[in-house]
């Protein structure tokens, strides 16, 4: 899967999550960035993201992620 598609991927993700149609995420957007993103929006993202993408998160790597380009590169590394 290449760069675009994943972004395209985890941009119908948050925009479900967020319900917001509009919602543009880009590998530098942060918790900071969109509105609604808390600590509990924060577990139903990482619930859809792992769903999406058929994977789990490690506690480690759901704690250390700074944004969705971090995010990004553990699904990448991944693969599907």
């Amino acid at each position: 899967m290449n760069i675009g598609e994943l972004l395209k991927r985890l941009t119908d993700v948050f925009r479900d999550v967020f319900d917001d149609d509009e919602l543009v995420i880009t590998p530098d957007t942060t918790a900071d960035d969109i509105e609604d993103w808390d600590s509990i929006e924060h577990i139903t993202l990482i619930g859809a993201v792992e769903e999406e993408f058929n994977m789990r998160f490690k506690m480690g790597e759901v704690s250390g992620m700074k944004n969705v380009g971090e995010m990004m590169s553990i699904i990448a590394e991944r693969g599907e």
